[in-house]
């Protein structure tokens, strides 16, 4: 029977909220102290550990509050020494993990401590690494929602962050069922040159306080394609693996968004100022698309805000992402 690792993050870990919609990380009608309180399994993570342990399999629940916490969980999966002394993960493994996950932006902590642990130097590229990628076929995890209905501070409407995108079980008996008797289902990744990963998609751009999106400046490259040469003005690039920013104020940006397709999808809005026959201003979006192995943006203005799974940041200095083709994988039912 398999050893199962129930892991969860703890509060503020990848700067979002640890602990679920609102930061609550105790269960409905406990009082504590927040550090007590972030030692307190959360009851989805106890009612998986419950349905795991009656199917025979042993259960580990761990919080990790580091990287190097979440390192040494992920060192479990490591399969048998090489002679080319590189981590590699174990296909044959009878460890399994199962990401307790308060937003995408935790789930994308753990896939970039994986990423950085089996991620071989280029220096060093075994030869039996495929040819279309940087990494090895990442171990499998179950995915456990810890806000049920998919509400949580990453998601603008239910079940649109990434385990129900996938439409993956969100329930703990779901998920036990799914790590010990479902399938393996292999999904793209994307990599990006400032060290970190993208599970679902990033939004480049801003709005004011009325909603209404800023314009900002930058060149946008798709493999061969330019779809911004800098001098338009952009409401939004959108740059997707999967559907979450498939969207922006009720405006389709990307219409093929799989995460499973081996190609990144990427969009960008640009304001187009028209003049009807009596001579009034409109001003329309123009969607322009492309797919392709890779991204580039090369922002003109300073510090352009953008959400990548979830978590805020800003561009400064040219950003590329590249597509891992089914480097990472879930266990389905």
């Amino acid at each position: 029977m398999y050893d199962v690792v129930l892991l969860t993050l703890d509060s503020g870990e990848d700067g979002s909220a640890g602990c679920g919609s609102g930061g609550d990380c105790c269960s409905a009608g406990q009082a504590a102290s927040r550090t007590d309180c972030a030692d307190t399994p959360r009851v989805p993570v106890l009612a998986c550990a419950d349905a795991l342990t009656a199917r025979g399999a042993r259960v580990e629940p761990v919080t990790a509050r580091s990287d190097a916490e979440i390192d040494a969980v992920l060192a479990r999966l490591d399969g048998p020494p090489r002679p080319d002394g590189l981590d590699w993960p174990d296909p044959e493994g009878k460890t399994r993990l199962v990401i307790a996950t308060a937003s995408d932006g935790q789930l994308r902590a753990v896939m970039r401590r994986m990423v950085r642990r089996y991620a071989p130097p280029p220096s060093r590229r075994p030869t039996d690494l495929a040819g279309n990628r940087t990494v090895p076929d990442l171990p499998p995890i179950g995915l456990l929602p810890l806000d049920p209905a998919g509400s949580g501070t990453a998601t603008r409407e239910p079940f649109r962050d990434l385990v129900g995108q996938l439409r993956l079980p969100r329930d703990p008996a779901g998920v036990a069922a799914a790590v010990l008797d479902g399938r393996v289902r292999r999904l793209d990744l994307l990599r990006n040159d400032g060290g970190s990963v993208t599970l679902d998609g990033a939004l480049l751009g801003a709005a004011n306080d009325a909603g209404q999106p800023l314009a900002w400046r930058g060149r946008v490259e798709v493999d061969d394609a330019v779809l911004s040469n800098g001098d338009d003005p952009l409401f939004a690039c959108a740059i997707g693996n999967a559907g979450g920013y498939a969207e922006l104020a009720g405006l389709e940006l990307l219409s093929t968004a799989d995460p499973a397709d081996g190609v990144v999808d990427v969009a960008v809005a640009v304001p187009v100022v028209t003049r009807s026959r009596w001579g009034r201003q409109r001003v329309r979006l123009e969607v322009r698309r492309a797919r392709g192995r890779a991204v580039a943006v090369t922002p003109r203005d300073p510090d352009v805000p953008f959400l990548d799974d979830g978590v805020s940041g800003t561009l400064n200095r040219k950003r590329s992402w590249w597509i891992e083709p089914g480097a990472w994988a879930v266990y389905d039912h």
